[in-house]
């Protein structure tokens, strides 16, 4: 750690236990789940009796029927309150067990807190996601993904700069859960993408970060926490061999294959193995994306038992790239399935709480990423209508069957409660009237606000 940020440490007076909710309770979770890591941080704080489940086994235990009948999408983190209650969802665990000065003095603290809990979720998760899971080569590297997120993260640290000048800590004057949750959000960047010469231009941010990572109760749960000193890039064998740990198929090798004699396979077999065994002493302990990914049981596609029909969604997604929409949507009414594809518009249902258009615009992308596995069966056109604090966002989806596909699977329902869905009747001269607008960005939203920009999910 810079002795220059050690120097400038805030360490504020332990924290009262007075106010503590002193919840009790057993969290279900994986080993370093970063999810979970901010609600046994905040039972730190705060003197909750949190007990973590020893014997949960990720892929397993979360599949049983006595499991799925407490937490029916079987998500971890999940929580049990000593009364037989039952939390799902990572910030509103952490929110229960937190305490009073974790949550919020006030009205306006309370709704700050939850302001920047949104803002951890909403903003940093997707762009941290997108840079650091391939930088440590679990996911296949995008380098237009990248710099995209690169440049979000540049964005988020500026504003968390900005907003922490003349403050110590996000909300008021003591650690709040509001601190607790951006920095674990921010965790797998500092220590795996945010070398030296990145995070320079953030000292205000630096600073933050360094005195929440080292309070007594953050130590407690984050162990053996270091900066990064070089940015983890992409590399495509240890992607290669994380593929095959998790069970991807390994990559093919160039070549005709020939056919071995009994020896030689018979050494094949014994070979690898001991390269194998050298490889992994020098492996560090995976981290939590690490855990999950590796961990997570194959699953049968969502869309087995829909029927594809006969509309071709990548011929149609080539066709409005590459068209004008006079052409492109015209080919989509002539060759769309009617029977076995549908038409949904979702509309956002917090339009009055939309501030920048810049954040605004955030939220439709990290949805997108987070659906990513959805694009085979999907396609969308979502737009902001409206300007800075006056604004909303809505958007006309189609998808294969008749269904409402994020229902699907709980992989894809992170953000879709927060819209309001409405099937719309395919055959009906309105519906393509709409879609249409949406299509070619020349819709004005329920209260006449003018397009401003849409995002497309192909």
């Amino acid at each position: 750690m810079p002795a220059r940020l050690v120097s400038r440490l805030s360490i504020p007076p332990s924290f009262p236990l007075s106010n503590a909710t002193m919840a009790s309770g057993t969290l279900y979770t994986f080993p370093d789940n970063f999810r979970a890591q901010k609600i046994l941080i905040a039972a730190q704080f705060s003197g909750a009796n949190v007990k973590v489940d020893s014997n949960f086994v990720f892929g397993e235990t979360n599949k049983k029927d006595d499991f799925l009948k407490k937490f029916p999408f079987g998500k971890v983190p999940a929580f049990e309150t000593s009364d037989g209650k039952y939390l799902t969802e990572s910030n509103a665990i952490a929110y229960y067990v937190s305490n009073k000065q974790l949550r919020g003095n006030s009205d306006l603290e309370q709704a700050q807190v939850q302001q920047w809990l949104s803002f951890a979720d909403s903003e940093i998760l997707p762009a941290s996601c997108t840079w650091v899971y391939p930088a440590i080569s679990i996911m296949q590297a995008n380098k237009q993904s990248t710099d995209r997120a690169k440049e979000d993260v540049k964005r988020i640290l500026q504003a968390l700069d900005s907003h922490l000048l003349t403050r110590t800590y996000l909300v008021g004057e003591r650690i709040s859960l509001a601190d607790i949750v951006v920095a674990t959000n921010l965790l797998n960047l500092y220590q795996h993408v945010l070398d030296g010469n990145f995070r320079k231009p953030y000292q205000n941010t630096n600073r933050w970060f360094t005195t929440i990572v080292n309070q007594p109760q953050f130590k407690a749960v984050v162990k053996d926490f270091k900066f990064c000193e070089k940015a983890a890039e992409f590399d495509a064998k240890k992607f290669a061999e994380f593929q095959g740990k998790s069970g991807g198929a390994a990559p093919k090798e160039g070549g005709k294959k020939q056919k071995k004699s009994e020896s030689e396979k018979d050494t094949k077999k014994q070979e690898p193995k001991k390269k194998q065994e050298k490889e992994k002493e020098p492996e560090v302990e995976p981290d939590a994306a690490d855990e999950a990914l590796a961990l997570e049981p194959k699953q049968k596609d969502p869309f087995a038992d829909i029927p594809a029909g006969t509309f071709n969604l990548d011929e149609f997604k080539r066709c409005y790239s590459n068209e004008d929409e006079s052409k492109s949507i015209p080919f989509f009414w002539e060759k769309l399935d009617k029977d076995h594809w549908s038409i949904w518009k979702g509309e956002y249902k917090y339009n009055d709480e939309l501030e920048k258009v810049f954040m605004s615009c955030n939220l439709i992308t990290g949805m997108f990423q987070r659906i990513e596995k959805l694009k085979k069966n999907a396609f969308a056109s979502v737009c902001l209508f409206g300007t800075d604090n006056d604004s909303s966002i809505s958007g006309i989806w189609v998808f294969r069957g008749q269904k409402l596909a994020f229902e699907l699977s709980p992989d894809w329902q992170t953000d879709y409660e927060s819209y309001s869905w409405t099937k719309l009747d395919a055959n009906k001269p309105e519906t393509k009237d709409i879609v249409s607008k949406y299509f070619s960005w020349t819709a004005t939203d329920s209260k006449g606000r003018k397009f401003n920009q849409g995002k497309i999910f192909k």
